[in-house]
């Protein structure tokens, strides 16, 4: 991870891979942190939780600033002999970047629209051009100008009325996730009055005048009114539709077709839509069919019917078409059947085809179907381990579908498929500069026995020819939330690692969704201790077949992956040398007992409501932050952004003063805060992702014993 270089000076010495601050040099090295103590006592359910640490939540406070300022001082001054590794590192994933480039063109009504980059601007350009392209550029959106004066700039919405006159965009200049309405005038290339602010989806209704909108509420960032605006006013505008329920976010969405709009009110287990013609904006929204507890279905149309996928008969999806002048489910008409070993992810509908997205085996499939003949077609992918998904379809009455593959050794690729012919071109397959060669690597999929007996997936990426004799140093990711799927893409950097002798592998654990809706609920509220010992027995499995030394063995997970992290480093602080401990969900049990807080209504269907005592005696076994002991501990980087929305700083602030106050070790425990306005995901800008990128990877490597 880091380089850490035999500078006495910095009191870092390096013997074997064991990294240890001597009594002797810490003269040289500031004194990490020491927070102070605040009693906090919360009751719940008979318990008396005891936070030392809850004034940290006061982020007006200046000494809260200052103890987290006090922070980075520390881990710059750990970090500083690696200064010379980190910006290598940056250079070589630099030199991988094809930093001039343009993006795969798509058609949208009367023009073709594409992104491009330009060397040494951080943020993309997007253009178009009418007909075809070679007519002349328009430039829509540079987000550098939008960014100009600003640490921080991310652009959500993008979306083009009908008839191609307005661009409504989005944008957040804070890294707190809280996006603002923009509208310009593509004709003049003048910015109007429109503003809204908190603006979730963007959708245009067809008259190119009326823009549906959901708005955030300012303290949970719940998504849960719907607006219509009038294009080129200030407003005031018209609340549509105002979700009640607490657990629920609205969002919006126009169908390929351009007939109709959804409005979707979802919960992570519930869903319900109404609908109103794209023509008739100022219609009455209709319900497709009311919610009911544990159902999930989400609608699209084609010719006079909706179909929707429906987990009413089980928890992986099936098919279902419907009647658009009587939608309820009385009316629904089965298409395809469950399949409770294949997944369907997603649907998509052209005038003739449908384009079915599937998870079978741990991995992404898609189908084709001619709705005329009913004959279906598979798109085959031809590796091992991958990521398969749609790329931009704008074109309703077309033969063309577009699709992105990309794996641990194929770079992002755009092909266009012949739904009518069945075969697969080839259009753009992102380049490598750097003399990047895909025969040096070895793609495997490989399945760990967990304490269950359920095998659980790990993706692992080498150099061929690799000695796996159990020596090597081994890089092991993970996640396991959220029914969200860990798909194999293309990561340039991580070539980093692998090229100086890293085993990098990423462990599909239950609570994800690789093996459908069942992996996931194997893995979510009662059952969420199964995710940390999946990931533990992959650590395990890893090491026993050689894949690399537990001496040698860094672990990483961000945000719900944190929450790995924090699990798995305190159930088994022995099996790993170091952690990188992301933007970390560490605190579950305050924030999951603070409805103020944003997601956590809305959660209690992932980890549960702590107020049910049942709940509580569960969650309280695995929360990272109630579970620290005075005991040994891997050597940690723990990271988070001041103006994270996400998972607020100080829960891994908390996390981090709690542990240097219990922990027996004379490992290092650092952490990096970034007080400049950044996200969850860290800075925006491209190098600056990339510099960041650089400081984790030289931490990683040296912990590793590599240390150039």
């Amino acid at each position: 991870m880091n380089r850490l270089l035999r500078r006495v000076q910095v009191g870092l010495l390096l013997l074997g891979s064991v990294m240890v601050l001597t009594a002797a040099d810490t003269g040289s090295l500031p004194s990490p942190p020491v927070a102070k103590k605040v009693a906090h006592v919360t009751e719940v359910n008979g318990h008396k939780l005891v936070d030392n640490y809850f004034w940290l939540r006061d982020k007006p406070n200046p000494e809260v600033r200052a103890y987290l300022e006090a922070e980075n001082v520390y881990t710059d001054a750990v970090m500083k002999p690696t200064e010379a590794f980190q910006k290598k590192l940056y250079d070589e994933m630099l030199g991988r970047v094809k930093e001039t480039d343009v993006e795969v063109p798509y058609k949208e009504g009367d023009y073709f629209y594409y992104v491009r980059t330009e060397a040494g601007k951080q943020y993309p350009i997007r253009c178009r051009k009418k007909g075809s392209m070679d007519a002349a550029e328009e430039v829509l959106l540079d987000v550098n100008e939008l960014a100009k004066g600003q640490q921080f700039m991310s652009v959500a919405a993008f979306a083009v009325s009908r008839d191609g006159d307005l661009l409504a965009y989005s944008f957040d200049n804070t890294g707190f996730r809280q996006y603002q309405l923009a509208v310009k005038d593509l004709r003049t290339g003048k910015m109007l009055v429109d503003h809204a602010e908190r603006v979730g989806s963007v959708v245009w209704a067809n008259d190119s005048n009326t823009i549906f909108y959901t708005q955030e509420d300012a303290v949970s960032k719940r998504q849960y009114r719907l607006y219509r605006h009038a294009a080129a006013t200030a407003g005031p505008d018209t609340l549509v539709y105002e979700e009640p329920d607490e657990r629920f976010d609205v969002y919006a969405v126009k169908t390929r077709s351009d007939a109709y709009i959804f409005a979707i009110s979802a919960s992570h287990t519930t869903t319900e839509a109404r609908y109103i013609p794209a023509n008739d904006p100022t219609g009455e929204w209709k319900v497709v069919e009311p919610r009911k507890q544990g159902v999930e279905y989400y609608p699209d149309h084609n010719g006079d019917s909706f179909y929707l996928r429906v987990n009413d008969t089980g928890r992986n999806f099936r098919l279902v078409r419907t009647p658009i002048t009587d939608p309820g489910s009385k009316n629904w008409h089965e298409v395809m059947a469950h399949n409770p070993d294949i997944m369907l992810d997603d649907v998509d509908f052209f005038r003739n085809y449908c384009v079915l997205y599937e998870r079978a085996n741990g991995l992404p499939q898609m189908q084709v179907t001619d709705l005329r003949s009913a004959e279906s077609r598979r798109i085959e992918f031809p590796e091992p381990a991958y990521a398969a998904y749609s790329y931009v379809n704008r074109v309703y009455d077309t033969t063309e579908f577009r699709y992105g593959y990309q794996s641990p050794t194929t770079p992002a690729s755009v092909f266009a498929y012949d739904m009518e012919k069945g075969t697969s071109k080839l259009l753009k397959e992102k380049e490598v500069p750097g003399g990047y060669d895909r025969t040096k690597y070895q793609v495997e999929q490989i399945y760990a026995s967990a304490a269950d007996g359920v095998k659980i997936p790990i993706s692992v990426v080498h150099l061929k020819g690799a000695k796996l004799d159990g020596k090597g140093a081994l890089y092991l990711y993970g996640y396991g939330s959220y029914g969200i799927s860990l798909d194999m893409f293309f990561n340039s950097n991580i070539f980093s690692m692998v090229d100086r002798g890293v085993v990098a592998a990423v462990a599909h654990i239950r609570g994800g969704g690789e093996m459908g809706k069942s992996w996931h609920d194997a893995g979510r509220m009662m059952n969420k201790r199964t995710t940390f010992t999946d990931f533990i027995s992959s650590a395990e499995y890893l090491v026993k077949h050689g894949y690399g030394s537990k001496d040698r063995l860094v672990i990483e997970g961000r945000s719900a992956g944190g929450l790995l992290m924090g699990a798995v480093l305190n159930m088994r602080p022995d099996l790993f040398k170091a952690a990188l401990v992301g933007v970390p969900f560490v605190d579950v049990m305050n924030t999951m007992l603070d409805e103020t807080m944003p997601l956590t209504v809305g959660e209690f269907e992932e980890w549960g409501n702590p107020k049910e005592k049942a709940a509580f005696d569960y969650m309280i076994t695995y929360s990272p932050y109630d579970n620290v002991e005075a005991k040994n501990y891997p050597n940690m980087l723990v990271k988070t952004s001041f103006n994270d929305s996400q998972v607020m700083y100080w829960e891994p602030a908390k996390y981090v003063a709690k542990m240097r106050a219990m922990r027996t070790d004379h490992n290092v425990l650092i952490m990096k805060t970034n007080l400049s306005p950044a996200g969850h995901g860290g800075a925006s800008g491209r190098y600056d992702r990339l510099k960041e990128a650089g400081f984790d990877y030289a931490y990683i490597l040296t912990q590793m014993g590599i240390q150039q």
